[in-house]
């Protein structure tokens, strides 16, 4: 088993992003691994594995539109499952 067993990966549309005040909000707010938070002021795409998606998803729809939503179960992947 994985010690953070959701990949979680969206897109952010908005105004005036900062992916470095993004990537701080995470690393101080959430248990996790593999963060990736790039982009500009328009756009950040995010990767992240956690154990609590749903808290991912709802601060990233707090800073803009978030689209293109991808959560997969890595403890079953490894298995051998799908999703």
């Amino acid at each position: 088993m994985t010690e953070f067993r959701y990949d979680t990966q969206l897109l952010i549309e908005g105004e005036k992003l900062d992916e470095t005040a993004i990537s701080e909000y995470f690393i101080s707010h959430f248990q996790g691994d593999c963060l990736l938070a790039v982009g500009d002021d328009k756009l950040i795409k995010i990767h992240f594995h956690t154990n609590q998606p749903w808290q991912v998803l709802e601060y990233c729809a707090s800073l803009g539109e978030i689209f293109d939503i991808v959560i997969e179960d890595m403890d079953r992947q490894a298995r051998g499952l799908q999703g």
